[in-house]
C-alpha cells in the first residue's frame, strides 16, 4: 500500500500536467502497473476525490460537518407539528403546509397552543414532503387495520354480473348502490348495529337504515323498507360480495321485480365508490 500511495502520487501530477493524448498513455501504464479499474484510476489520477487513505478533517471541518448533520426539525417542531396534525384530523402534508400559518395564528390567540419563535419559523418553511416523513411513525399508529367485516358470498357469484363505477351511465335515477356500515366502535367481536346505505347513481340521493346485525333476513328486510322510502323507482342494484347481499333471496327478488342485480370486484373499494 505505501508503495501504490507513493506511486500514484508521483503519477498524478504528472497526468495532471499532460495532454489529452498523453493523459491516455500514462493512464494505461497505471493501469498495468497497479491494476486499478479503469474508471477508478481515472478519478484517482484526474481529480483526486476517491483517495487511497482517508485525510484527517481539521476541527473547522469537524465542526462544520457535525453542524451539517444536526437536525433541522428536532423535537420541539415534532410535538408541536404532531399536536396541530392531530388536531386537524391527521390531514396529509400538502393540505397541512398550505394552512400552516394560519393554523399556527389561530390555536395561539385562542390558547390551544404555545410556540416558540424559532419552532414557529421552522413549521413556517417546513415541506410537505418533510411533514409526511416527519409523521410516518404517528400515522402508522393510527391506521386502521383489519376493519374489514365483509365475509365474501361465493356460491351464486357466477349468477350476479361484475359492475365498475366506470360503467355506472345511467342518465335517470333508480339504479343504486348498498352497503353495509358497522357500527362496532373499533372492536369486530361480538354483535353489533349495522346501518344499510342505499345511495342512487344518478341523483345522489340516500337513504339509511338501522339493523340489528349482517344476517340476511334483516338486511334483506331493510332493503325492502328502503325501496318504499325512495322518491323514484328502483331499477338496479349494485353491491359488494358480501354474503348478506350475494344470496338465493335478493337474486330472486331481484329476478321477481326485474332488477338489474350487479355486483363490484373484490378488494376493490373504488367500484363502489358512490355509496363508499
Amino acid at each position: 500500500m505505501a508503495e501504490r500511495k507513493a506511486v500514484t502520487a508521483a503519477i498524478r501530477s504528472r497526468y495532471q500536467r499532460a495532454s489529452k493524448k498523453e493523459k491516455g498513455q500514462i493512464l494505461a501504464e497505471f493501469i498495468e502497473l497497479i491494476g486499478y479499474h479503469r474508471v477508478y484510476a481515472r478519478s484517482v489520477l484526474g481529480t483526486g476525490e476517491r483517495k487511497l487513505v482517508r485525510e484527517q478533517p481539521t476541527a473547522a471541518e469537524s465542526k462544520a460537518a457535525t453542524e451539517k448533520s444536526r437536525k433541522v426539525y428536532d423535537q420541539q417542531v415534532l410535538l408541536i407539528l404532531r399536536q396541530i396534525w392531530m388536531i386537524l384530523d391527521y390531514i396529509c402534508g400538502k393540505r397541512l403546509v398550505a394552512i400552516m400559518p394560519e393554523v399556527i395564528r389561530r390555536l395561539e390567540y385562542f390558547g390551544e397552543l404555545k410556540v416558540e419563535p424559532e419552532v414557529r419559523a421552522k413549521l413556517l418553511r417546513i415541506s410537505a414532503a418533510t411533514i409526511d416523513r416527519l409523521l410516518r411513525p404517528e400515522r402508522r399508529k393510527h391506521e386502521l387495520r383489519g376493519r374489514g367485516g365483509t365475509k365474501p358470498g361465493t356460491l351464486l357469484k357466477k349468477q350476479i354480473p361484475l359492475r365498475t363505477f366506470s360503467e355506472w351511465n345511467e342518465q335517470r335515477p333508480g339504479f343504486v348502490e348498498i352497503d353495509l356500515v358497522g357500527h362496532d366502535g373499533g372492536l369486530l367481536q361480538g354483535e353489533y348495529l349495522q346501518t344499510l346505505d342505499m345511495t342512487d347513481i344518478y341523483s345522489g340521493w340516500t337513504e339509511v337504515q338501522a339493523v340489528q346485525n349482517k344476517a340476511q333476513v334483516w338486511v334483506f328486510a331493510a332493503l325492502k323498507e328502503l325501496r318504499a322510502r325512495f322518491p323514484f323507482p328502483l331499477r338496479g342494484i349494485d353491491s359488494d360480495n358480501g354474503s348478506e347481499f350475494i344470496n338465493a333471496d335478493l337474486l330472486q327478488y331481484c329476478q321477481e321485480e326485474r332488477l338489474t342485480f350487479t355486483r363490484s370486484r373484490p378488494y376493490r373499494k373504488n367500484d363502489n365508490c358512490y355509496v363508499e
